[in-house]
């Protein structure tokens, strides 16, 4: 992973490459912000200009580097990453189980979440942490000297997984790490991690990406055609691993609009109609029934197209590009009812019930809740 493949972030980049430029590389770094923006991408490319900086660029031996870092197999190089047991892994699992596992997902997947990650070790149903075992594993691959006679570099991704005992065992590493040793930790939410450890990092946030940042990424690496990569990066919502999930669900849309569209009617009629309860309780079963991702990406779907009757009712028709198959739903007759008022709440609502689809919540009660507070959301009146 080279700078120039990590998805926009200039400033961040131009910000790192100065460190290792003015030789003042800090020792522990919190790098802040979406799986999605970047930040493993980013972490594997600065290693690289680090670990290789010894070496003329373009010579074999910066080659040689190069590619060990490619293929994450250098000496020098560690990752701790949450995990958890399973079929293969019965007790005490860590990182160190799972190498092959983690080379693949970051090949393919470099953007990728947590819920990515433990999905693919077939453990999604379960937490993954950062425990007190690996800590043990951190102090032990840190305390050695380098292979290569430069920087040793600890990669702890995800790093507010890490459980009390083992953050107050690496406390001290992080305090007094030894000579040319970088600790890099890579977090989606800096509050879960102790506040003795966040003080004595150097802060770097990751801004989500552009719009057009993820739209070029999408034709130039997967030969997306303009207009739907366009569509994809405003749905992103500066995501890069939530673009790509939009992509490959891309051909569910046709059913998705059919469950909104049926969703919205019914929510409509059940204001004192028990029969139109009685329906929505049954649409809540057909989408409970579905995978996990799918429901996932339904409601980010539905998140979406409320937006997009926000703007339609708001009159700023030149950032809408929602288009509908069936002919008896209309934006334009939606939009009215979509406002001010409930946006906030409808929106939060949604997102409410995704944090918890991914959590392996009760999808059916999910569901069933999500629909009864739209029910109550849709009909608010407009504040003038």
């Amino acid at each position: 992973m080279d700078f120039s493949e990590v998805i926009g972030q200039k400033h961040v980049k131009a910000h790192l490459l100065k460190t290792i430029e003015n030789g003042r590389i800090p020792h522990a770094q919190l790098f802040v912000g979406a799986n999605g923006s970047g930040l493993l991408p980013m972490a594997i490319a600065y290693v690289k200009e680090i670990l290789c900086q010894a070496y003329e660029k373009n010579s074999p031996e910066h080659q040689i580097c190069a590619n060990k870092i490619g293929k994450l197999s250098h000496p020098d190089l560690h990752f701790i990453y949450p995990v958890n047991t399973n079929d293969s892994v019965k007790k005490n699992a860590v990182a160190a189980n799972f190498t092959e596992e983690w080379r693949k997902f970051v090949f393919e997947s470099p953007y990728g979440s947590l819920f990515d990650w433990l999905q693919s070790l077939g453990i999604e149903n379960k937490q993954g942490n950062i425990s007190v075992n690996e800590a043990r594993d951190m102090l032990k691959a840190l305390s050695l000297k380098s292979y290569e006679g430069g920087y040793k570099v600890m990669v702890i991704w995800m790093a507010e997984k890490m459980n009390t005992e083992c953050s107050n065992k690496i406390l001290k590493i992080v305090e007094e790490p030894p000579e040319k040793t970088l600790l890099l930790l890579l977090t989606e939410n800096e509050e879960h991690i102790i506040t003795t450890i966040r003080s004595r990092c150097q802060k770097l946030d990751f801004p989500l990406l552009s719009e057009e940042d993820i739209a070029t990424a999408l034709i130039e690496k997967q030969a997306v055609p303009e207009p739907k990569a366009k569509k994809i990066s405003r749905q992103a919502n500066g995501d890069f691993n939530k673009a790509l999930h939009i992509l490959e669900n891309d051909s569910d849309d046709l059913l998705f609009e059919e469950w909104f569209v049926s969703w919205v009617r019914t929510a409509f009629k059940a204001k004192g109609n028990k029969s139109a309860i009685t329906e929505l309780l049954t649409w809540s079963d057909t989408v409970a029934g579905k995978g996990r991702e799918v429901q996932k990406t339904f409601l980010f779907y539905c998140n979406e197209v409320f937006r997009q009757a926000l703007l339609k009712n708001y009159k700023a028709d030149s950032l809408l590009f929602f288009e509908t198959s069936d002919p008896k739903f209309s934006i334009e007759k939606f939009a009215p009812f979509i406002h001010q008022n409930n946006i906030f709440e409808i929106t939060s609502a949604i997102e409410d019930a995704a944090y918890h689809i991914e959590r392996n919540g009760n999808a059916k009660i999910i569901f069933t809740d999500l629909s009864i507070q739209l029910t109550r959301l849709i009909h608010k009146k407009e504040l003038v």
